[in-house]
């Protein structure tokens, strides 16, 4: 197999695996394999229990030593979650039974206290056995920071596989098939209603063509097949996607398999699968290809045969390009990237190991594909994969712990950072839940913001160097707004940062690489704090409206010593319970995302189902209803807040981003990261973002020109129809020549000469823009 240094790869034979923070794995070992157990963020204890081939606890096959029982791993395996479920399957599978006390004593205890960030054990494998590494956590107080992070474990092989051989993912559970299908081949199988097919990319870069018929409809001698023309038509999507348009249609309209879980997130949905023709056409005659191989692998079934298949082609990487010309690439999957169909009806299925070797189709190398089916009774969540890095293991998407309750309101979701969060409600429509907050209350699911727990002497030396507001300014109980800057002046992120003590400060923003970028530069500059994720341990729920305080005050006591609801000012925090003393422990901020009075409830997951039946039961009469992500989006365009990606990435710099009021160059003295880069770019400003008014009903849309004449002079950043405003209005970034207030420009659509909407520079931001209404 040949091996591509261009893009990110672990070295041959070297194999990671991420635990996650309260989470647990189970990996076999073989005799001389090198075994790595780093902590990465740091101070996260660590139980690691080693098993010989027959089960037999023995700590000393990897030349460890005992350090007690593993009751962190006990309370895990306790907790019944999926992955909890996995990791019990994964230890019945190799008939390892770690009794009524998970390690019999026998467990190895690492890192934890004071272990810094990166901190590593390293072990060799004396013979074959299984390892089980836990990273164990109790649950973390809303005011607390002891949070559970990741342990990651690299394992160099004394033995690598060969070229030919993957080392498969963990089976999602106990499968009915199993097996491979060789490179430049194909195999035909049958699935039963409701059971799951997984397909793997064994070795990375490699395309697997799916095709699949109605079983009960062949028994009729009727083909009834997947059709991409119908799949297309129905979703509104280039190929499905778990969630709402997963569904694979035949041509009748009836749906024959969705797509419920998928690590890869690239695929095709065009083009057949590779035919003679297109190989002769190229000068290959006679090169082996899978359409020919779909149709001998489909022979035994009747099925006839055909020059050309139609075909779901995962992991197949194309696009249509400007000149309406289709191309391709290299795929995007990396070794062990999977989907998983559930079968809507009984099913005769064929996959490929497509043959193609000459283009980038299968990174010019072929290799075999793995196909796993599992029972019906068995239970998989929707999932997409979230990568923070390019280099990063695959984050499967989470529920939060509110879904029980706002799924029962609505099935309109979408993927948000690695979290679903629902689009909006039923009975109510975005329109209705913008009013709800503009006029009495909402409440939103905001738990996918990325929460950093930053903490240790140094901490406020940290912040101080990396955020553009002046952190030493900072009092305990206080919120402050930030950007956070590369060098260059471009904006990494934006948050919010709480300080809940001396040296202890909670990061929330958008984007889980600021906590790396956070821990990389106190490495870099040799400062003695922690920087340690806590999104899974921390979930809010944002309560915002004219009625929010009048709601939140009959839901949130506090003690004597800490801030009322009544008393909180703007931009602060405080610690309080759910009802009354003996309630679950909450931290509540003054905060929002949408122009309007607000507040955010912060909980520990466990208690989420609390505290949202608190807000709704005392909301009713205020007239509370739940609001989804594009009721959101209309809310805070007209209020002037800022999303990454749209208003903002590593291109721009907060000036340019709207928000240079958080960049306070002449009162900050201390140097910061991109701060000379900000004075430059501050001297001499390029661009700036502005409200507009356009005169028209069409939406302008994110990435449409701003034009005055025929020269382009700006982007729409996003647009809405605002209700309180009755007009359409739109942010964007102009150059600073054009941006004055009342500038006529016209926005462009379609090809972004041929129609073109008038509109006119207006104060920014649109709605309440000197804030009366979130500082009442």
């Amino acid at each position: 197999m040949l091996i591509d240094r261009r893009v990110p790869v672990l070295p041959r034979g070297v194999e990671r695996y991420i635990v996650g923070g309260g989470g647990a794995a189970v990996l076999a070992i073989a005799g001389g394999d090198r075994i790595s157990v780093i902590d990465r963020e740091g101070r996260q204890p660590c139980e690691v229990i080693v098993a010989d081939a027959q089960g037999r606890v023995d700590p000393g096959l990897i030349g460890g030593k005992a350090g007690g029982r593993a009751d962190g791993l006990r309370d895990i395996l306790a907790a019944g979650t999926e992955d909890a479920r996995k990791v019990v399957a994964g230890l019945r599978r190799r008939n390892l039974d770690l009794g009524q006390g998970p390690g019999q004593g026998g467990a190895i205890r690492l890192f934890g206290g004071d272990s810094p960030a990166g901190a590593q054990a390293d072990f060799t494998a004396q013979s074959d056995g299984i390892l089980v590494v836990a990273a164990p956590g109790a649950a973390m107080a809303p005011d607390g920071q002891d949070t559970a992070t990741e342990i990651e474990v690299r394992i160099a092989r004394a033995a690598p596989l060969s070229g030919q051989s993957a080392r498969l993912p963990e089976p999602l559970a106990d499968a009915v098939l199993d097996f491979e299908v060789p490179k430049a081949s194909a195999r035909a199988y049958e699935v039963k209603e409701g059971e799951y097919i997984q397909i793997i990319d064994s070795f990375g870069r490699q395309c697997s063509d799916f095709h699949c018929f109605n079983a009960r409809a062949l028994q009729k001698g009727i083909e009834r097949d997947l059709d991409n023309t119908v799949t297309r038509t129905l979703s509104g999507r280039g190929y499905p996607g778990p969630g709402l348009f997963a569904k694979v249609f035949d041509q009748d309209f009836q749906p024959l398999v969705e797509l419920v879980q998928d690590t890869c997130g690239r695929h095709d949905n065009f083009a057949l699968a590779c035919t003679a023709k297109y190989y002769e056409d190229m000068g290959y005659p006679g090169h082996v290809n899978c359409s020919d191989n779909f149709s001998e692998a489909l022979a035994p079934y009747g099925i006839e045969r055909r020059r050309g298949w139609a075909a779901l082609n995962l992991f197949y990487n194309t696009g249509i390009d400007h000149n309406n010309v289709l191309y391709l690439d290299e795929p995007w999957s990396r070794p062990g990237d999977f989907v998983l169909f559930r079968a809507l009806t009984d099913l005769v299925c064929v996959s490929s190991a497509c043959p193609d070797d000459i283009d980038a189709a299968n990174g010019w190398d072929p290799t075999p594909v793995h196909i796993r089916t599992y029972p019906k009774q068995e239970r998989f969540s929707r999932a997409v994969a979230y990568r923070m890095t390019p280099d990063s293991e695959p984050k499967m998407t989470k529920e939060t712990a509110f879904h029980p309750r706002l799924s029962a309101l609505t099935r309109n979701y979408a993927e948000y950072r690695g979290y679903w969060l629902p689009n909006r409600f039923n009975n109510e429509g975005p329109v209705a839940e913008y009013w709800a907050c503009r006029e009495k209350a909402v409440m939103l699911d905001l738990s996918p913001l990325r929460k950093f727990e930053v903490t240790g002497p140094d901490a406020e030396t940290l912040l101080q160097r990396a955020l553009t507001r002046d952190v030493r300014k900072l009092s305990e109980g206080q919120v402050v707004y930030s950007a956070m800057c590369y060098e260059t002046g471009g904006m990494l992120d934006d948050g919010t940062l709480f300080r809940l003590g001396k040296d202890n400060f909670r990061w929330i923003g958008g984007d889980d690489y600021g906590g790396q970028w956070l821990r990389e530069l106190a490495e870099k500059q040799g400062l003695r704090a922690w920087v340690r994720s806590s999104t899974d341990q921390l979930h809010n729920l944002s309560v915002q409206g004219p009625k929010s305080r009048e709601i939140l005050r009959q839901v949130i006591w506090t003690p004597p010593a800490h801030t009322s609801v009544d008393e909180l000012g703007w931009f602060r925090f405080t610690i309080g319970r759910l009802g009354d003393f003996n309630g679950p422990p909450v931290i509540l901020s003054r905060t929002g995302y949408t122009g309007e009075l607000g507040y955010e409830v912060f909980c520990h997951p466990k208690d989420a189902l609390a505290v949202f039946d608190a807000v709704n039961a005392a909301g009713k009469p205020h007239g509370l209803v739940p609001a989804g992500l594009e009721a959101l989006d209309m809310l805070r365009i007209e209020a002037g807040l800022i999303f990454a990606g749209y208003e903002f990435c590593d291109q721009t710099d907060p000036f340019e981003a709207g928000i240079g009021f958080a960049v306070p160059l002449k009162s900050k003295t201390e140097d910061f990261v991109g701060r000379a880069a900000l004075i430059r770019r501050k001297e001499h400003p390029q661009r700036t973002l502005v409200g507009l008014n356009i005169d028209d009903n069409e939406v302008a849309a994110h990435g449409d020109g701003v034009f005055v004449g025929r020269a382009q002079v700006g982007v729409v950043t996003s647009g809405t129809r605002s209700p309180i405003l009755k007009k359409t209005i739109a942010l964007a970034r102009l150059d600073v020549t054009h941006a004055a207030l009342g500038t006529a420009v016209e926005i462009g659509k379609l090809d972004g000469r041929m129609k073109r909407l008038p509109a006119r520079v207006a104060r920014f931001p649109h709605y309440d823009p000197d804030k009366t209404r979130v500082r009442a």
